[in-house]
């Protein structure tokens, strides 16, 4: 622990940056995979958030276990959240990235990066930022609707999710991410567990 700690206070590495971009890369692919089984349609798109966080949480994991210092987390919050922005989605989950992934690094933190249960839990909170944007649909509708037409979706598309997007959807989203968010962390942990004890997670 002691060490972990140590090693924390020297702040990032070159070597710890580099494993952030090639962990932040794949979290990104994954992530893509996981959407886009849902979001191009606008009724299954409300699956979407619960299909990036079902592949995403191995990745996120090990990426914590590489690096057990504050700020990949938030880095990785950070680089979504402009990759968001630049292609077109709406600005609200570019927010919920990095606030989510500062909230995430705190939770993490809390146990040094090597408590099991705190690193799953940073998972959880990390893996509701699409709900950012998702959620201005209940609160301005007409809101959402223009600045995403704006951006190049279809009419017939913003439409047809504003018709499907009853009031129960929303909890029902949120608590199907968390869901899906703890399968994939646990599945994760399990599948990686050499890794994640050679990094020293534990309890």
């Amino acid at each position: 622990m002691r060490s972990a700690m140590q090693s924390d206070k020297k702040g990032l590495t070159a070597r710890d940056l580099v494993t952030c971009g090639v962990f932040i890369a794949l979290y990104f692919v994954f992530m893509m995979v996981g959407s886009m089984l849902f979001a191009p349609n606008p009724v299954l798109t409300f699956l979407m958030p619960a299909g990036a966080a079902l592949l995403t949480g191995p990745v996120y994991l090990l990426l914590v276990a590489k690096v057990p210092k504050h700020g990949p987390i938030v880095i990785l919050g950070v680089v979504e959240g402009l990759i968001m922005f630049v292609t077109g989605m709406y600005w609200l989950w570019s927010v919920a990235l990095v606030v989510l992934g500062v909230a995430a690094d705190l939770v993490a933190g809390a146990g040094a990066f090597r408590n099991k249960a705190l690193n799953l839990a940073s998972f959880l909170v990390f893996s509701l930022n699409p709900m950012g944007s998702y959620l201005m649909l209940w609160i301005d509708p007409s809101g959402y609707a223009s600045y995403l037409t704006g951006k190049g979706t279809e009419q017939s598309y913003m439409d047809t999710m504003l018709a499907t997007g009853a009031d129960w959807v929303l909890p029902a989203m949120v608590a199907l991410t968390l869901a899906c968010a703890l399968a994939s962390g646990l599945v994760g942990r399990r599948l990686l567990k050499k890794q994640f004890e050679k990094a020293g997670v534990t309890a």
